[in-house]
């Protein structure tokens, strides 16, 4: 019988994790927003969310879904190098981690560009009609600026990654080399979104090309970690 423990078998499982926590997260942070907002239009906005209420909350529930399953991705991780190396198996945990209150955090804003939307009598009673739908836009854009927030630790944590990778032994370097070539393409697209947005569609969405290597991660998953020889001693033949 194959024994769980083995780098292989955690890897895989690992990968897995990670890739189902993945896979969903591109209908709710990129598809759902592409859907309800109107760039420089608050009442077309508006009024799409009015119209698609249930997928604003199909993509709120995605995105929460993601954010949880990650946490156990992440531990996966974190079991399969801690005897590689702790201190960075710890810094990759935490440092992804870190990034998963901010997104349940971040659903607030779609909850509250959905309250505004439907204008409660406690709301309407105090803001007009344009006022609402200006709001409904301010904090789906809020939501943008949170995932932007995010994503810098989306990034942090994929440089531990890759050098406990490179050091394993057990799995391939170019995936750790791609890793971090990743978490750099994150943290520079991040850091022109936030601090030098004139310049983000040029320099921001070329650094995000760079991201294209955490696909690299599906090697664990398809093929996962080379297995390691026993270290068991060998009995010596017994005397004659």
């Amino acid at each position: 019988m194959q024994d769980l423990n083995l780098p292989k078998k955690q890897s895989r499982i690992a990968g897995l994790l990670y890739f189902l926590s993945c896979l969903p997260a591109p209908f709710a942070l990129l598809y759902v927003p592409g859907v309800l907002v109107v760039r420089g239009d608050a009442a077309a906005t508006a009024n799409n969310v009015r119209d698609s209420e249930g997928l604003l909350r199909l993509g709120m529930a995605v995105e929460l879904f993601s954010a949880t399953l990650v946490i156990f991705a992440v531990i996966a991780f974190y079991r399969l190098f801690k005897a590689v190396s702790h201190k960075h198996a710890m810094a990759m945990m935490i440092l992804f981690l870190i990034s998963v209150p901010m997104s349940y955090l971040n659903v607030l804003n779609d909850l509250a560009a959905l309250t505004f939307a439907r204008s409660p009598a406690f709301l309407s009673a105090v803001f007009d009609k344009p006022q609402l739908d200006a709001f409904v836009l301010f904090f789906l854009r809020l939501h943008n600026q949170g995932i932007i927030l995010a994503q810098i630790f989306w990034g942090l944590w994929l440089f531990p990654f890759g050098i406990v990778v490179m050091r394993s032994g057990f799995i391939p370097r170019f995936v750790g080399i791609a890793a971090i070539a990743a978490g750099s393409g994150y943290v520079i697209n991040s850091s022109f979104r936030l601090f030098l947005p004139a310049s983000a569609q040029g320099f921001g969405d070329l650094a995000m090309i760079l991201g294209v290597g955490e696909l690299a991660i599906l090697w664990l998953l398809i093929w996962g970690a080379k297995d390691q020889p026993s270290t068991h001693p060998i009995p010596a033949p017994l005397a004659t």
